[in-house]
């Protein structure tokens, strides 16, 4: 099943990561600026990475360097503190996804438990995949080092080629249709209560959320399966927290959406 949810080296070395980022973009509360983030704030992974990825200061402060760095060829590198350049991952984005198998993963995020977490960006033009390794060390989250690889190689390759066309192309998008579509979604007339029923692709279009096309963030838990047929994919909306849910289904080969979730 698929949930989809819309809630950088001298002579002279550059930066491993370009996108700059200074501490007025994101200011944090002023008590943030020179110490360290509160323990409530390091228990799940979700509210340490946004503060993470909002405040250079503090994504200096727990980013363990010399940072170890693998290139898609294996290759190994490191970055020293002194050329590392702040990067706001998801901010300008404005979300971020998690795909999980089961819905035991799709519990993890709510796990103050978990103390290993990856952090995708998938480049899907070059079929890439930068991640970013993060481990809870005496209750903190730190960034231990970064690797690339290729699309191919990613556990989730298959199906992220499958979103990705899913996504920019509207021919196919219908052809991955159910015939059905069940629908949940909180109901007008009562904040309180949620409505069901179903769609059938004639009037998907009312229904269709907005995705994202050219590149994405996948926040991983645990392990994932490269054969599973079903599929949980989270995008999280920041500012609006805003969450679109849609399932998909592996069925003779091909992913058919089979649910929608508002």
């Amino acid at each position: 099943m698929l949930l989809l949810l819309t809630a950088a080296c001298t002579g002279k070395k550059e930066p491993v990561v370009v996108a700059e980022l200074d501490d007025e973009d994101e200011p944090l509360p002023e008590r943030f600026e020179n110490d360290d983030l509160p323990k409530a704030a390091d228990e799940l992974f979700d509210d340490f990475f946004y503060y993470y990825a909002s405040n250079a200061s503090l994504q200096h402060r727990r980013t363990v360097f010399p940072l170890p760095v693998k290139g898609a060829d294996g290759k190994k590198s490191q970055v020293e503190d002194s050329i590392w350049s702040p990067n706001r991952f998801f901010m300008d984005q404005g979300l971020y996804v998690r795909i999980f198998d089961t819905q035991e993963q799709a519990a993890l995020p709510g796990d103050t438990a978990v103390e290993r977490v990856i952090v995708e960006q998938v480049f899907f033009e070059n079929d890439s995949v930068r991640q970013y390794l993060f481990l809870r060390n005496e209750g903190r989250w730190q960034l231990t080092d970064i690797s690339h690889q290729a699309l191919r190689n990613n556990p989730n390759a298959q199906f992220l080629h499958f979103y990705h066309e899913f996504a920019t192309d509207s021919v196919f998008q219908q052809k991955s249709l159910s015939n059905e579509i069940a629908f949940t979604g909180p109901d007008p007339d009562d904040d309180f209560a949620t409505m069901e029923g179903f769609i059938t692709p004639d009037s998907w279009e009312a229904f269709a959320p907005e995705l994202p096309q050219d590149s994405i963030y996948n926040i991983v838990y645990g392990p994932q399966n490269t054969w599973s047929k079903e599929k949980t994919i989270v995008i999280c909306g920041i500012a609006n927290g805003l969450e679109t849910g849609l399932t998909f289904k592996q069925k003779r080969g091909k992913w058919k959406l089979i649910k929608i979730e508002n």
